[in-house]
């Protein structure tokens, strides 16, 4: 019924719990998850994840809040991507809330990925905060609207949004629409198209109402479902179908288990 389209399941806090967290996963029909790469030492066992479970996907990326690391390159990750269980590029993008000064590294290994999407054709899985505007600048300067993809975790404006929307992108909401003061994102959530609309944890970070302070799970995005179908006035149950089928057209190359 529900997919959860951003989670880190590799990460301290889930991994250890691996069988724990599936099996949560299936009685909170959650039935699908994305385990999305944050850098390419740690890609091998976000790829071991999918390759053990059928239901669990993965993609291949290097988050923009990680220095002096293995850096990719355009070649490395279409190889990396070219795996039949690997469905996305990033989860890349830009940050300019966590990191200061000279940020052209970034902005260069945000273009490389758009570059390696584009080849592999495969969709892209953006990070962007205190950065939108050089965020669809970059997107559009790269042509990332060839591949689309999702911005992921979304805290921008409106007009960030309509700008998104129009470069093919679709807009994932987590465990943040369900906080108090959310006010934007519940704004948001009642506004965004239907059909270009998913749902996520980010886990292990950002658990909803009720679960805040906790260690996320994927199983928990049936919360933020439940949060966006009350502020649409839709059944829960539409909400599902609609964020699943959207999901799974998006990424084409994978494939219900």
């Amino acid at each position: 019924m529900f997919v959860d389209s951003h989670c880190h399941l590799d990460l301290p806090g889930l991994v250890e719990r691996e069988a724990e967290v599936l099996a949560r996963m299936r009685d909170s029909q959650v039935t699908h998850a994305l385990c999305v790469s944050v850098n390419l030492e740690r890609y091998p066992q976000v790829l071991a994840l999918a390759q053990r479970n059928s239901h669990i996907f993965a993609s291949v990326g290097v988050h923009p809040d990680y220095e002096n690391i293995a850096e990719p390159d355009v070649d490395g990750l279409v190889a990396l991507a070219a795996d039949p269980h690997v469905v996305a590029i990033g989860e890349t993008g830009l940050d300019y809330f966590r990191l200061t000064g000279d940020l052209d590294w970034q902005r260069e290994r945000f273009r490389t990925h758009i570059r390696a999407a584009r080849s592999a054709n495969k969709p892209l899985i953006i990070h962007t905060r205190a950065a939108a505007e050089d965020t669809l600048r970059i997107m559009r300067e790269e042509g990332a609207d060839q591949v689309g993809g999702v911005m992921h975790c979304f805290t921008e404006s409106w007009a960030v949004a309509e700008a998104a929307l129009a470069l093919n992108f679709h807009i994932s909401l987590s465990g943040i629409v369900t906080f108090k003061n959310s006010h934007e994102i519940k704004a948001l959530a009642k506004n965004l198209p239907l059909d270009r609309l998913l749902i996520e944890t980010d886990s292990p970070y950002l658990a909803p109402v009720p679960h805040r302070g906790k260690t996320n799970e994927p199983a928990w995005v049936a919360d933020v479902a439940a949060c966006i179908a009350e502020l649409r006035g839709i059944s829960v149950e539409t909400l599902g179908q609609a964020t699943t089928a959207n999901f799974f057209r998006l990424f084409q190359s994978a494939r219900p288990a």
